[in-house]
């Protein structure tokens, strides 16, 4: 039962750690929407995988990630790079494209697991709400000590995150479908979604 609930604990909290609107989860409708839904899952299980990698740096040593600050933080500045000169090339791009061109993103044959792992990698937001709400649940007594536990708690948040993905996927199919969005006009909101968030995630790196 214990190893059940750390399962349904990760599950939940990473299925409703994506519902946000963001770059990852728009990615996979675009994915979606552009090339097929093989591709999208490919993408969605890339994801999955590094923000397992993720989690189980975190509850392998929470002392061990506090230490090593450096490498988070040229992540993160190589992560407002990335997505601003997306942004700024997808706005770019957009202008002068067909309208049922693929974004500059998807513009390309990189096999789109790989996709989903480098943009998952780029994500480094995900430390710290993996380090809060870990520690949250070991204090609350709802997540135990214990490899087996943490294991079956690490499968949970990547069932959750492709069960996010998988909204995405296949609501924002319909949704763009039903509303006969172009793909131009996808792709311009993708480039201004991937300048946002450069200037939130620069704007998270000052504050720190």
């Amino acid at each position: 039962m214990e190893y059940l609930s750390s399962l349904f604990l990760g599950l939940l909290l990473s299925f409703l750690g994506q519902l946000p609107l963001g770059t990852i989860s728009i990615t996979a409708t675009q994915i979606a929407v552009q090339e097929n839904f093989r591709n999208a899952w490919k993408y969605s299980i890339g994801v999955s995988l590094i923000e397992m990698v993720y989690l189980r740096i975190v509850l392998s040593g929470m002392e061990w990630t506090m230490h090593n600050q450096t490498l988070f933080n040229l992540i993160n500045w190589l992560s407002v790079l990335f997505f601003l000169a997306l942004g700024i090339f997808g706005l770019f791009a957009a202008r002068k494209q067909d309208p049922d061109k693929k974004a500059p993103l998807l513009n390309n044959n990189l096999d789109r697991l790989l996709l989903g792992l480098s943009m998952s990698i780029l994500n480094p937001a995900q430390i710290p709400f993996w380090f809060f709400w870990s520690g949250y649940f070991l204090n609350q007594g709802w997540l135990h000590p214990g490899f087996v536990s943490f294991n079956f708690f690490t499968l949970g948040s990547g069932l959750g995150t492709i069960g996010g993905l998988m909204l995405f996927m296949y609501g924002g199919n319909w949704l763009v479908t039903k509303m006969k969005t172009s793909n131009r006009r996808l792709n311009q909101f993708m480039g201004l979604l991937f300048i946002l968030i450069a200037g939130l995630q620069l704007y998270r790196i000052l504050r720190s």
